[in-house]
């Protein structure tokens, strides 16, 4: 009976909640505001997959060095093989020689009749002694070099057989490659899907912490992306600005983690406008720097970060003909005070 009881109440309870949730307005922070759901997973599967695709590269490019080495190798082993065949008919050929040779003076002859017939039988015992000693020499030579061409065969045939394993692994690593290369590519867009929603809504998704690997920088400054081609450079004018270009661009993937330039405080998190999803940070000795048109955010207003620190994640966001990193030096936190960012780290040690 109890039970009974208790059950109307319980039902009475969880409706009532129900229809309290129903009535709350979508404030724009919520697990299904534009931008939201997975895109933390969608930033995560991307690092981790950049990071996948980088060691996969890596490995593929190591194996492709070891079979030129070993290529290499087996070249070198053929042509001692060749000196050590041409040595070997040379020695052959010498010990043709030295059997005409004694066959002409008689060679056919048993020595007991020489010596009865020599003038002088002690030389001719010297004489003999001598072709013997040679014949003996050559002999040893020859199967010395025998020996030698046998132990290059085998090693030229364990070489090739090598050569053989490791491109059969180079060729399972080049479609390893290829095929995290392919996730990749389609987890890029659907981050780069993500970002064009929230900028769109206006609305960033928060910071999404990545998981980055340990580094320890020995220099306060450092480039904003690791790997990168310069493309439009400070002051470059063309139809895409309104004004001359106030940064200088870093052609990447999107996805490619973006790192703060030198420790600072995050000062702005942006998303909507020309500049895509952009993140500020203030430097010592007032200084700012900008990083725009990025797929995602890996920090919030107000935290520090250490140089090198991922903050983000490039993209193609907002106004942007391409995946890049729009990157600015500036001396308010704001645009209009830009300065050429390639000098400025040159000054502080990083040459771009």
């Amino acid at each position: 009976m109890r039970l009974t009881r208790r059950h109307p109440s319980l039902a009475a309870v969880l409706l009532c909640a129900l229809a309290v949730l129903a009535a709350r307005p979508a404030d724009g922070d919520g697990a299904h505001a534009p931008g939201h759901g997975s895109a933390s997973g969608i930033s995560a599967q991307v690092a981790r997959l950049y990071e996948e695709a980088a060691a996969a590269t890596q490995q593929y490019e190591a194996g492709r060095r070891k079979a030129e080495e070993q290529k290499a190798e087996a070249r070198r082993l053929e042509e001692r093989l060749d000196r050590e065949r041409r040595a070997t008919a040379v020695l052959h050929d010498e010990l043709g020689r030295i059997a005409s040779s004694q066959y002409r003076s008689g060679g056919g002859l048993p020595l007991t009749v020489h010596m009865i017939l020599a003038d002088d039988p002690e030389e001719l015992m010297r004489s003999q002694r001598a072709v013997w000693q040679a014949e003996l020499s050559l002999e040893r030579a020859i199967e010395k070099s025998e020996r030698a061409a046998a132990r290059l065969t085998r090693a030229e045939a364990e070489a090739a057989a090598a050569w053989k394993a490791l491109q059969k692994r180079n060729a399972e690593l080049a479609a390893l490659k290829q095929s995290i290369e392919q996730k990749l590519e389609t987890a890029r867009w659907e981050l780069q899907g993500q970002a064009d929603v929230s900028v769109a809504a206006g609305a960033c998704a928060g910071a999404v912490r990545l998981d980055q690997p340990e580094t320890r920088f020995t220099t306060s400054w450092v480039a904003p992306v690791e790997t990168y081609v310069l493309s439009a450079s400070f002051g470059s004018g063309g139809a895409r600005w309104a004004n001359r270009h106030t940064g200088q661009d870093f052609a990447v993937p999107i996805g490619t983690p973006v790192r703060a330039a030198g420790a600072g405080k995050v000062v702005k998190v942006s998303c909507g406008g020309a500049f895509g999803i952009e993140v500020v940070l203030e430097h010592a000795g007032g200084y700012y720097t900008q990083y725009a048109h990025l797929a995602a955010v890996a920090v919030d207003q107000g935290d520090r970060v250490a140089p090198g620190q991922w903050i983000g994640q490039s993209g193609t966001s907002g106004n942007s003909t391409g995946p890049h990193l729009h990157f600015e030096v500036r001396v308010t936190p704001e645009m209009g005070s830009a300065v050429d960012p390639v000098p400025w780290l040159a000054q502080r040690g990083v040459p771009l």
